[in-house]
């Protein structure tokens, strides 16, 4: 992977390009280590640059070459490690389903039956965007960089979209998903939950798997290991990215962070590297 630092500890290296509120930039590359089983809240839509990626996603084993793209939906399990040799790397977005559901007219969320694509499928100018990860990601091109995923997405799906709720639950959903990323480490009780959506929050929780793809609780476990995130790289320690992410401790936050990015917080850590 190009430009940063040496981490303290081999084998990992995550590098962040400038991002919006919907979309994040990640380069990273494997050196004889492997990411443990997780999910996420999000779509992944990356590229293998070099090496060849192998991972378990719905019960069989993939591959990516370079210039292959793969696309692992919302709250799906996977791993990922290197295929051959020791070296990986790869470049990836993470987009939020919601502003998915938004840049479609309709429906539920695009649902890609096979995860590895051929070279050529994404459009040129989000490929270029991955490529030049250090390139400013400003409202306007983070909307185009959306419509162009989601497009995508809706293309690849060939009309096999999830089933979704009515607009009323979608926009209740909505609603609820904003302010659990807004505040993920406040403990919202279930009848704050109830009196934003409207809805009792046994319909809540049905509905907001419906439209975004997972549950509330995993939606807000995911934005506390992302706040934890955002913390560690700012230079706080273990401890206090826990506490300040709504964790009960730092085990809390290792167990979830694991869960969530396949790796614990000491060794994100060290394998984050600076913008160059």
């Amino acid at each position: 992977m190009d430009g940063g630092s040496t981490p303290a500890e081999p084998g990992f290296r995550f590098r962040s390009g400038p991002g919006g509120r919907a979309v994040e930039r990640w380069a990273v590359s494997l050196d004889a280590v492997a990411y443990s089983r997780h999910r996420h809240d999000s779509y992944g839509i990356g590229m293998t640059v070099s090496g060849v990626q192998r991972f378990w996603y719905r019960g069989t084993h993939w591959v990516g070459r370079p210039g292959e793209w793969h696309v692992l939906h919302p709250d799906e399990v996977h791993d990922g490690m290197p295929g051959e040799g020791s070296g990986l790397g790869y470049r990836i977005f993470y987009v939020d389903p919601a502003a998915v559901l938004d840049a479609i007219p309709s429906g539920g969320l695009p649902f890609v039956a096979e995860p590895v694509l051929r070279p050529g499928l994404v459009p040129a100018p989000a490929a270029t965007l991955l490529e030049r990860l250090d390139e400013p990601l400003d409202e306007l091109s983070e909307i185009e960089l959306v419509a162009d995923l989601a497009q995508l997405l809706a293309d690849l799906s060939a009309g096999r979209r999830a089933d979704t709720a009515a607009r009323p639950a979608r926009t209740a959903v909505r609603r609820v998903a904003a302010v659990l990323r807004e505040q993920p480490a406040r403990p919202h009780t279930g009848r704050e939950l109830e009196q934003l959506a409207g809805i009792s929050r046994w319909e809540l929780a049905r509905q907001f798997r419906a439209v975004l793809g997972v549950s509330p609780s995993r939606y807000r476990l995911v934005g506390r290991v992302r706040r934890a995130q955002r913390l560690i790289a700012d230079g706080a320690g273990l401890a206090a990215a826990a506490a300040g992410a709504g964790f009960s401790d730092q085990a809390h936050l290792t167990r979830a962070f694991r869960s969530v990015l396949g790796v614990t917080p000491g060794r994100w850590r060290s394998g984050l590297t600076a913008r160059s």
